[in-house]
């Protein structure tokens, strides 16, 4: 098994078809190929505005280029002016490439890909770099095999064991078992129990844990030694690491037999030969991932092909749904604290019922819940059942959790998303007014449906209310500058509904008190609250500005 490649020659190095074999996430496309797949491939560079720098049998990648603009046609001849073998665009989500675009690539004859629009050009230099390493190691090394990562992960496994003289796990960082050698009638209990689980006992890592040997794995690039101990063999270990990122480790357990003299050796020369493999793991998940997000994105927000992001969710275009939203109080704490609430509550939320599917978003949840047509009563349970988890988090994080009405369909999902946030903010602008007396911290939009149509006629007209001028305007604008004395008595008095004295009481001020404000609003600005349409603009102006 050899380490690398010898002094000199380049780590990296393959063919666009190997590429492309490599890419079983769906991160690129290829659109065309004017020389065939099997054109050399010997490196990965970024579009550079240079065109005089050579990017001699490089992929380029064209960032902040669309395949669906007629302008994308210059980076790809730049870039075949440079000397590339292909060149990467970002595709479009529902439009098709530009016919300029392919009609450079065809006459420059450089091949041209398109990255999927749910993933990023990180991860897309990632993965080809990887690709490329582990094209490499596959003419280098009999153990890297080509039937995918699992073979070749568990043909390595057992090179390992082979050259080692001991039984191998190959494990992510979450010490789930990629890949393992044969196991032998002698093994211990430890390694039966990874091997049939799947993954390292859940008590097995926190021994690890607790006696260092974690730390030690995660912080060093040698070959770690463990002794035996009892009924556990001695075992040899390495991290396996994409330069300073931390992909996994190899374990080699003594079973039945001592290791190998040279089994540390063995071992360092072996993780360089797993990393392609581990980053090919890595980037598989994260695509997983970045494609649900993409679905669920697009389903809740009302972007691209509905259905289709239906269907890749496991859901039937057909299928009724409700989506909740689960916001922080803006008094919740440190952004760190209102950030593990939302962690539990995701979980929380994953775990009421298999279909449930969760968007964790910058400061909010938003719960996408299959239910019973017309039955809003599973997605007020579930908000409950979070706002009790939330209530019950050490001292206590607020939220407030919104629920829209039950969508007929998937693809109108985002309807009901759209209700749920509002929602929230009609449980916010309640308490902020005193309207519940208790504040409620979640409700359905069945619930507080009047609310959610006003927030709707505020939040068309305040582009009115910003661009407009005039007395009302004028009070408003001053007196918020002056604290807003004058506008939260306006406002106490037509909530009141024009009785004096109630509101007063609600300002714990005296009824002549309130009388002067009143008419000095009349006498400095020339509002007069008695009057019907300055009373609307007035309702109007005090609900705009928040101030209540």
């Amino acid at each position: 098994m050899n380490s690398g490649p010898p002094h000199g020659v380049p780590a990296s190095g393959g063919t666009l078809r190997e590429i492309l074999a490599f890419d079983d996430s769906g991160t690129l496309r290829l659109l065309l190929a004017p020389s065939g797949q099997d054109i050399e491939v010997r490196g990965v560079a970024f579009g550079d505005e240079e065109a005089d720098r050579s990017a001699e049998a490089h992929i380029v990648l064209a960032v902040g280029a669309s395949a669906a603009l007629a302008e994308a046609a210059e980076p790809v001849r730049r870039a075949a002016r440079q000397g590339a073998c292909a060149v990467v665009l970002r595709e479009a989500e529902g439009a098709a490439t530009a016919p300029e675009v392919l009609a450079a690539a065809g006459e420059s004859g450089i091949a041209l890909l398109a990255r999927a629009v749910w993933t990023d050009w990180t991860d897309t230099a990632t993965l080809l770099r990887s690709a490329l390493a582990y094209g490499w190691a596959g003419r280098n090394d009999g153990a890297v095999a080509d039937d995918g990562p699992a073979g070749g992960l568990s043909a390595l496994a057992a090179s390992i064991a082979e050259s080692t003289g001991g039984s191998i796990t190959i494990e992510d960082t979450r010490f789930r078992v990629l890949a393992h050698s044969a196991t032998r009638p002698e093994a211990d209990g430890v390694r039966r129990s990874t091997i049939l689980g799947g993954r390292v006992p859940e008590w097995r890592v926190a021994e690890l844990r607790r006696s260092g040997i974690l730390r030690n794995l995660w912080t060093s690039r040698d070959v770690i030694h463990r002794p035996a101990d009892g009924d556990s063999p001695e075992r040899l270990i390495i991290a396996v690491r994409n330069g300073t990122e931390v992909l996994g480790s190899i374990w080699a357990a003594a079973d039945g037999r001592p290791l190998s003299p040279r089994a540390g050796e063995a071992l360092r020369r072996a993780a360089g030969a797993a990393a392609p493999h581990l980053v090919r793991h890595r980037l598989r998940e994260s695509g997983a991932v970045r494609r649900r997000d993409h679905a669920l994105r697009g389903l809740l927000y009302g972007r691209g092909d509905r259905r289709t992001h239906a269907w890749s969710l496991g859901l039937a275009p057909d299928e009724p749904c409700a989506v909740l939203a689960v916001v922080p109080d803006p008094g919740a704490g440190s952004p760190s604290r209102a950030d593990r609430a939302l962690d539990v509550l995701a979980l929380q939320a994953a775990a009421y019922r298999r279909t449930v599917l969760v968007l964790r978003e910058r400061a909010r949840l938003l719960v996408l819940l299959p239910a019973d047509r017309g039955q809003d009563r599973e997605a007020l349970a579930l908000a409950r059942e979070l706002d009790r988890v939330a209530t019950s988090l050490p001292g206590g994080v607020p939220v407030r959790i919104g629920a829209g009405s039950v969508a007929a369909s998937a693809p109108g999902a985002a309807g009901s998303c759209e209700e749920a946030v509002l929602v929230v903010r009609v449980l916010r602008e309640r308490e902020r007014r005193g309207a519940d007396g208790v504040p409620l911290r979640y409700a359905g939009a069945s619930g507080v449906r009047t609310a959610l149509d006003v927030l709707r006629m505020l939040d068309a007209v305040r582009p009115l209310w910003d661009s407009g001028g005039g007395p009302v305007h004028d009070l408003v604008r001053a007196d918020l500058a002056t604290g807003g004395e004058l506008v939260r008595s306006i406002a106490a008095h037509l909530d009141a509904s024009g009785d004096v004295a109630r509101a007063a009481l609600r300002l714990t001020v005296h009824p002549n008190t309130l009388r002067y404000r009143l008419r000095r609003a009349l006498e400095r600005f020339g509002v007069d609250v008695d009057d019907p349409d300055t009373r609307l603009l007035l309702s109007l102006a005090v609900r705009l500005t928040g101030d209540v």
